[in-house]
C-alpha cells in the first residue's frame, strides 16, 4: 500500500509540476522538453499501477504505456544536450529519437513483459516482469540515460562557472535520485526477494529535479512561492503518515480518527521547520530580516568616500552570500559605457543616473537562485541610499573646502596687494641707487628686482577672483599660434587636425605658457646633460574629453616635490617663483578640468591638461 501512495503522489507531482513548466515554457531553456519527460515518468507510473487500479485486465493497455519508455529517455537526453548548451549536430539527436521509436515500437507490437505477483513486494497485487523485448527496450532507455548523464559530467567538468557547476550538479543528483527510485522494480525483474524500499523516495524525485533546474530561474521569489513550497510539503508528510499507518501492523491504527489525528499532529509539529526549509529553500542564504538591514545600514552608513563604501558594500555582500561578489559604483562619464569585471563574476554595479539618483544594476546573477538575487537586489537598494549620502556628504566638504580656499585667497590677495604697493617704492630707490654702478651689478639688481616683480605678479593673479570667459575654442590652432617663436618645442601628430574645446582663450593660452615656459627652463638647466634636449606638445581629442600634454627630456621632477607640485611656492627651477603651476591648477579646475604629472615614455617630465567636453564650465 505505500508503494501505491507514493507512485500516486509522485504521479500528482509530476503533473502538477508540468503544468507549471508550461506556463514558465518561454522564460527556461529546454522547458517544453521537460515537459516532455515528465509527462513519460507519469506515463511510466500509470503504466505500472494501471492493473494494480483498475485490474488485470488493463494489462495490455499498461504494456502499451510502458513501451514508450524509450521516447521518454530521448527525450531526457535531448533536453540535457540543451541544458548543457552541448554543440551536438542536431542529426544525432534525430537519429536517437528514431532508435527511440524504433525501440518503442518494437516492444509495441511483441509486449515488453507480463504482469505477475512478487511476494516480497507486500501490499503490491501485480509487477511487471520484463522479457527479452522489455530488457531490450530497458537496455535502449538506460543507454540514453547514461548519455544524458554523460553530458552533464562533461558540462560540469568544461564550465569555470560556480553558480553553473552548481545549478549541472543539481540535474545530476537528482537524476541519481531517480535512477535509485526507479531501481526498486528491477528486484522484481531480477527475482530479488527484497522490498522495494527506493520507490518510497519517489516522491521526492520530481520535485528535485525541477527544483535543480529551474531554482535558478522560475521560481519567483516571493511569500507566495514560499507557502505553495511548505504546503507540498507538508502534504507529503500528512501522505507519509498515512501510508504508514496502512503499512504498520497495529490494529489501533486501522481507525481513520487515529490516522487523522496523526497527520494532523505530525503537520502542526512539524509546521515550523518546514517552513523554516521552505524559507532556505526559496531565498537560498536566508531571506535578511530587518536586523540586517538596519546592520548593512548602519555600516555602510559610517564609511566617507566611495572606495571605501565600495570595499564596504563588497566585504558584506560577499560574507552575506558566501561567495565573491564584485562591487562597483559609478558615477558621472563612468556610468556608461563599459563595465570593470568579466561577465562571468556575478557583480553589482551601482551608477549615477541622468536625474540625479543612484540605479542598481546585477551582471552575472543570471544563473542564481531567485532569492539570492532578491538579496542582492535588497542589499543594492541599500548601497544606493549609501551613494546619495556619501555623495552629498563629499559635496559639503567640497564645498567647505572651496569656502575656505577662497577666504584664503582673499587673505592672502589682501596681503599680496600691500606688499607689491609697499615694495615698489623700495624697489624703486634701489634701482636708482645702483644707476652708476658696474654693469654687472646692476644687471644682476635689475634680474633681482624683475624676479621680486613677477613674484608679486603672480601672487596677484593666483589670489585675486576672476571669471572665466569661455568660448568655442581650436586647440590646434591655440597652441600653433603660441610656439610660433619657440623653434626648440616639437608637435605632436594630435595638433595635426582641429581639436575644439569649450575653454576662456586667455586662461588656456596662459596654462600654456607656463607649462612651456617650465620645460624651456628644465630643457636649459640640462642642456649639458643631454645631447639635444627636447620640448614636445600634443593633443588628443576624443569624445569626453580633450587632452594636452606638455612633456620635456630635462632632469625630470625631484619625488620629494611630486606630492606638492601644484602648490603655490612648490618650484623645480632655482629662478622660479613657485606659482606657474598653482595657476595652472586654478585654472585647470575653474574649467572641470584637472592638470596632472603624468608618465609618458621617453619624456622625463610630462603634465597633462584635461578639458571636459561640456559647455559653461564653472568658475
Amino acid at each position: 500500500m505505500a508503494i501505491h501512495i507514493a507512485l500516486l503522489l509522485t504521479l500528482l507531482e509530476t503533473l502538477a509540476l508540468s503544468a507549471v513548466l508550461l506556463l514558465w515554457a518561454k522564460q527556461v531553456q529546454g522547458a517544453r522538453l521537460l515537459v516532455v519527460f515528465l509527462a513519460g515518468v507519469a506515463t511510466w507510473i500509470v503504466g505500472n499501477e494501471l492493473p494494480n487500479w483498475a485490474g488485470i485486465a488493463t494489462a495490455p493497455l499498461a504494456m502499451a504505456l510502458l513501451s514508450t519508455l524509450p521516447l521518454t529517455s530521448a527525450a531526457f537526453l535531448h533536453f540535457c544536450l540543451i541544458f548543457c548548451q552541448s554543440a551536438i549536430p542536431r542529426r544525432w539527436i534525430y537519429a536517437a529519437y528514431a532508435v527511440a521509436a524504433l525501440a518503442a515500437l518494437n516492444a509495441l507490437l511483441r509486449s515488453p513483459g507480463s504482469f505477475e505477483h512478487f511476494e516480497p513486494f507486500t501490499g503490491v497485487e501485480w509487477v511487471v516482469v520484463p522479457n527479452h523485448v522489455g530488457w531490450t527496450t530497458s537496455l535502449v532507455w538506460s543507454c540514453f540515460a547514461a548519455l544524458g548523464i554523460g553530458a552533464l559530467l562533461l558540462a560540469f567538468w568544461r564550465t569555470d562557472l560556480a553558480q553553473r557547476r552548481r545549478q549541472i550538479a543539481a540535474v545530476a543528483i537528482s537524476c541519481a535520485w531517480g535512477l535509485m527510485a526507479m531501481s526498486g522494480y528491477a528486484f522484481a525483474a531480477l527475482q530479488i526477494p527484497l522490498y522495494p524500499w527506493q520507490v518510497l523516495t519517489a516522491p521526492a524525485y520530481p520535485v528535485i529535479l525541477v527544483y535543480g533546474i529551474l531554482r535558478y530561474r522560475v521560481f519567483v521569489a516571493n511569500v507566495w512561492a514560499r507557502r505553495a513550497l511548505a504546503s507540498a510539503i507538508l502534504v507529503g508528510l500528512g501522505a507519509l503518515v498515512v501510508a504508514l499507518a496502512v503499512a504498520l501492523p497495529f490494529a489501533f491504527l486501522e481507525s481513520r480518527w487515529v490516522v487523522a489525528v496523526g497527520v494532523a499532529a505530525v503537520t502542526l509539529a512539524l509546521r515550523g521547520p518546514v517552513w523554516r526549509f521552505a524559507e532556505r529553500l526559496i531565498y537560498p542564504g536566508g531571506m535578511p530580516s530587518a536586523e540586517d538591514l538596519r546592520s548593512w545600514r548602519t555600516q555602510l552608513g559610517r564609511v566617507s568616500t566611495m572606495d571605501a563604501l565600495e570595499r564596504a558594500a563588497q566585504q558584506l555582500l560577499s560574507r552575506r552570500m558566501g561567495m565573491e561578489i564584485a562591487v562597483q559604483l559609478r558615477r558621472g562619464e563612468q556610468s556608461t559605457g563599459h563595465t570593470m569585471h568579466p561577465a562571468s563574476q556575478p557583480s553589482l554595479q551601482c551608477a549615477k543616473t541622468g536625474d540625479g539618483g543612484w540605479q542598481i544594476q546585477l551582471l552575472g546573477f543570471e544563473e542564481a537562485p531567485p532569492g539570492q538575487r532578491h538579496l542582492a537586489e535588497l542589499f543594492g537598494s541599500i548601497v544606493a541610499d549609501a551613494c546619495a549620502s556619501v555623495e552629498h556628504a563629499e559635496q559639503a566638504r567640497l564645498l567647505e573646502r572651496e569656502t575656505q580656499l577662497q577666504a584664503r585667497l582673499a587673505e592672502l590677495g589682501s596681503l599680496a596687494t600691500t606688499v607689491a604697493h609697499d615694495l615698489r617704492n623700495p624697489l624703486n630707490i634701489i634701482a636708482m641707487a645702483v644707476a652708476m654702478a658696474p654693469q654687472d651689478t646692476r644687471q644682476e639688481v635689475g634680474e633681482q628686482i624683475a624676479r621680486i616683480s613677477r613674484l608679486t605678479e603672480d601672487l596677484l593673479d593666483y589670489a585675486k577672483p576672476w571669471q572665466l570667459h569661455a568660448m568655442q575654442t581650436d586647440i590646434t590652432q591655440r597652441v600653433r599660434s603660441l610656439v610660433r617663436r619657440m623653434p626648440e618645442v616639437e608637435l605632436g601628430p594630435g595638433l595635426q587636425s582641429p581639436c575644439p574645446a569649450w575653454l576662456d582663450p586667455v586662461r588656456f593660452d596662459q596654462a600654456v605658457v607656463n607649462l612651456l615656459t617650465n620645460a624651456q627652463s628644465a630643457r636649459q638647466s640640462t642642456s649639458s646633460l643631454a645631447a639635444s634636449p627636447r620640448v614636445w606638445v600634443d593633443a588628443e581629442c576624443s569624445p569626453d574629453a580633450v587632452l594636452l600634454h606638455v612633456c620635456d627630456d630635462g632632469a625630470g621632477i625631484p619625488d620629494d616635490l611630486r606630492e606638492r607640485l601644484f602648490q603655490p611656492f612648490a618650484s623645480r627651477s632655482p629662478g622660479g617663483t613657485g606659482l606657474g603651476l598653482a595657476i595652472v591648477a586654478r585654472i585647470m579646475g575653474a574649467h572641470g578640468g584637472t592638470a596632472a604629472l603624468t608618465e609618458r615614455a621617453p619624456w622625463h617630465t610630462c603634465f597633462t591638461l584635461t578639458f571636459p567636453m561640456k559647455e559653461n564650465p564653472t568658475p
